[in-house]
C-alpha cells in the first residue's frame, strides 16, 4: 500500500465542514464517494484539520492509502467530473507512508475578508460591514496578540483538545484593495472557531476603544465568555498548509 497526498480547494457554503457528519453534507463525504465509486473499493481519507460549517480553503490536503495508483492525471480528472464543482482537486501525488495530512503540518495559514462596500459578487465569501474600524486600531491590538500562547479565551467551548497553547507565527489586517479588508493569521495550529473568536474581539476591542491592559485582561481571563462573538464563517478561508516536505 502508498500513501497519496491530495490537494484540493472548495467553497464551503453549501457544506457542514469537512469532517463526516450524520445527516449532513460535508467535503470529507462527498471526496471519500467519489474515490470509492472510482476506485472501486474502500477508502478511508484523513484531513489536514476540520473547517467549520460555511468556511471555504483555498489549499487543503488530505491523505489515503492505496495500492499503486497507475493513472494520476486520469484519477484527478475524473474525480473533478464527479464532484460537486464547489469541490476540486488540483492535484494527487505520492508521499512517505509515515506521512500524516494532519499532523506532519508545520503551520496553517487563514484569512478572514471584510468588505465595506456592498458587492453582489462576494455575496457568502465575505462579511460585509460598513462601520468596521480603521485598520491601525485593529493592529494595535494584534501586535498583543503576538506575544500570547494560550488562547483559551477564544477556545470553542467543550472541544476535545489536549492544550489551548498555539505558536502565532504572524498576523496582520490588511487593505487588499477599497474597502476590502483582510486578517491573515498564521500559526502552528489553531483552536476550533479559534480564528473567528480573534477577529470578533478585535472587533469589539476597537469599537469600544479598549486600552491595552483591558485588551489583556482578556487574554489573561482564560475565559471564552470574556472575548468577543464569533464573526461569521464566510468570510473565513484555509490558505495555506505547510509540510516539512512540500514547498507548493
Amino acid at each position: 500500500m502508498h500513501r497519496y497526498f491530495i490537494k484540493l480547494s472548495f467553497d464551503g457554503s453549501k457544506f457542514h465542514g469537512w469532517q463526516i457528519q450524520q445527516n449532513a453534507n460535508s467535503i470529507q463525504a462527498e471526496l471519500t464517494k467519489a474515490l470509492i465509486v472510482l476506485m472501486k473499493t474502500e477508502v478511508e481519507i484523513t484531513g489536514c484539520g476540520r473547517t467549520d460549517t460555511g468556511v471555504h480553503a483555498r489549499i487543503f490536503y488530505a491523505h489515503f492509502d492505496s495500492a499503486n495508483i497507475e493513472d494520476i492525471d486520469s484519477l484527478v480528472h475524473r474525480l473533478n467530473a464527479i464532484l460537486p464543482f464547489e469541490i476540486a482537486v488540483q492535484e494527487i501525488f505520492q508521499v512517505a507512508n509515515d506521512t500524516h495530512a494532519r499532523f506532519t503540518a508545520t503551520a496553517r495559514t487563514y484569512e478572514y475578508h471584510v468588505i465595506r462596500n456592498k458587492d453582489p459578487f462576494l455575496i457568502g465569501k465575505a462579511w460585509y460591514n460598513i462601520n468596521f474600524p480603521e485598520l491601525e486600531k485593529l493592529n494595535k491590538f494584534v501586535g498583543i496578540l503576538l506575544e500570547y500562547e494560550d488562547f483559551t479565551s477564544f477556545s470553542k467551548l467543550n472541544t476535545q483538545t489536549f492544550t489551548n497553547n498555539c505558536k502565532i507565527f504572524s498576523a496582520q489586517w490588511t487593505e487588499q484593495y477599497k474597502g476590502h479588508l483582510v486578517f491573515t493569521i498564521r500559526a502552528d495550529r489553531f483552536l476550533r472557531n479559534m480564528v473567528r473568536a480573534i477577529v470578533g474581539t478585535l472587533l469589539m476591542a476597537a469599537e469600544k476603544d479598549l486600552d491595552e491592559t483591558q485588551f489583556r485582561r482578556i487574554l489573561d481571563s482564560k475565559n471564552r465568555s470574556e472575548a468577543g462573538f464569533s464573526v461569521p464563517a464566510h468570510g473565513l478561508y484555509l490558505t495555506k498548509i505547510e509540510y516539512p516536505f512540500l514547498n507548493k
